[in-house]
């Protein structure tokens, strides 16, 4: 059977009464199974629309049209899709997800022969045919859309706009699985551009910033004002695709020892530091600006190149750390430490520092982040980044982050990750046996709670 035939099928059970399809017997087939599926799928397209739809994203990646034909029939899903309603425009998701699927019949009968010929001579040549049967349509449809100027714009803003279905219909997931896999192709570190972004760049850019900002809101222009001054530094990463727009950003704040508190790093009133004299760059916020790139990966890269870039500025440079957030701290104290403690904190929110609850707190803090894994990787968000790159958990501090936000996550606390140039290759290898990497005092802190 088509996909012609498959469409006409359904489109004709999508018109029969309902309770004509509520008496039919149970599918059997895979094939009926997927019909029965799409039957109750409650398109907002009409039949005829459906159809439609499906014949022009067929046409797209039409083997007998030109890249620049394809292109011009991408533009004409891409004018329809802006003017789509939402309901609409899932349509096209799952036209997209359901019709464009490798043909099973094929990867079948490639996997058969690969499994034949491993072994022999031709195994080589069967596996490069199996890989190929596996290769979907959806594929080159994505690839065709590219090809238009605004065609990667288009489907990352896409796949950004599909990602609250997925929880609620698997059937896009094969599609959004797709677009991450293209993605991590076409935004490869090796084509991004690092630029520094500063007081003197385009207003819009600036602006793109405040708006993306993920960890630290920005208060107004003075406050971005002073995150760009002269003892600071601000990193993206840009791709030709999405000009004038970065892709990540770090903001760096050059200062002349390890930050304990977010505040004086954000006071607008605090002199500039001497930067002949700055010894420590302070990583203080990471911001990831599109959502549908999620699953593609930036920040590693960001930080190697945004290290070795002040390096070569700032020679007096010795320490690299962050002054980071620790975003899964209260939901897992909330689940794992006595209730006591946490009524006795939020009773009395600026506890002395003898305070043995205080104290208590710091321990439960520091087993969180030095001695919780979850299948081998470290519960908190943000640990599992820095982490994986190779830092080690080094501080924590007490009231670093007063804001609503920060009492929210963390109860105000947070926590530097060093990044110790000479060790992060070992920190890795600790990190992928099982064992997090963490200071002395770390240990101490969470050793106090036996």
């Amino acid at each position: 059977m088509n996909t012609g035939q498959w469409i006409s099928e359904q489109v004709v059970a999508r018109l029969r009464p309902a309770t004509a399809r509520a008496a039919a017997p149970a599918p059997r087939s895979t094939e009926e199974r997927l019909r029965a599926r799409l039957r109750q799928a409650d398109e907002a397209l009409s039949p005829r629309a459906l159809r439609q739809a499906h014949e022009q994203l067929k046409a797209v990646v039409d083997p007998l049209v030109s890249e620049v034909e394809g292109g011009r029939r991408a533009q004409a899903v891409i004018d329809w899709y802006a003017q789509a309603p939402l309901e609409e425009r899932r349509d096209l998701w799952l036209l997209m997800s359901e019709r464009f699927m490798a043909d099973p019949q094929k990867v079948k009968q490639a996997q058969a022969e690969y499994l034949a010929a491993v072994g022999t001579p031709g195994e080589a040549a069967a596996e490069v045919l199996y890989r190929r049967a596996t290769v979907s349509p959806r594929r080159r449809l994505l690839q065709r859309f590219s090809a238009h100027p605004q065609g990667i714009r288009f489907l990352v803003d896409m796949r950004a706009e599909l990602q609250p279905a997925l929880r609620n219909d698997a059937r896009l997931q094969a599609l959004d699985v797709e677009m991450e896999y293209m993605f991590s192709t076409w935004f490869d570190v090796g084509f991004l551009e690092l630029r520094r972004i500063s007081w003197d760049s385009p207003a819009s850019l600036i602006e793109k910033l405040i708006r993306y900002e993920a960890v630290h809101d920005v208060r107004g222009w003075n406050d971005m004002k002073n995150r760009l001054d002269s003892d600071r530094r601000c990193y993206g990463f840009f791709h030709p695709s999405l000009a004038g727009e970065p892709l990540i950003f770090v903001e760096v704040a050059l200062v002349n020892e390890i930050a304990g508190s977010i505040t004086p790093l954000l006071d607008e009133t605090a002199a500039p530091v001497d930067l002949a004299r700055a010894t420590t760059a302070i990583f203080y916020s990471i911001s990831n600006t599109q959502a549908g790139l999620k699953g593609v990966s930036f920040g590693d890269a960001l930080i190697k190149r945004v290290v070795d870039t002040l390096k070569t500025e700032f020679p007096r440079l010795r320490t690299f750390a962050t002054l980071s957030p620790i975003p899964g701290l209260r939901a897992w104290l909330h689940k794992h430490a006595p209730a006591e403690l946490l009524k006795a904190w939020e009773r009395h929110a600026e506890l002395d520092e003898k305070a043995p609850e205080r104290t208590a707190l710091l321990g439960w803090a520091a087993r969180y982040l030095g001695l919780e894994l979850h299948e081998g990787k470290p519960v908190d968000a943000v640990a599992r980044f820095h982490l994986g790159n190779g830092a080690r958990v080094e501080q924590l501090h007490w009231g670093a982050d007063p804001s609503p936000k920060g009492i929210k996550q963390s109860y105000g606390l947070m926590v530097n990750y060093l990044y110790d140039l000479r060790r992060l290759d070992k920190h890795r290898a600790m990190l992928a046996a099982g064992k997090i990497p963490i200071a002395g005092t770390i240990e101490a802190l969470y050793r106090k709670l036996s």
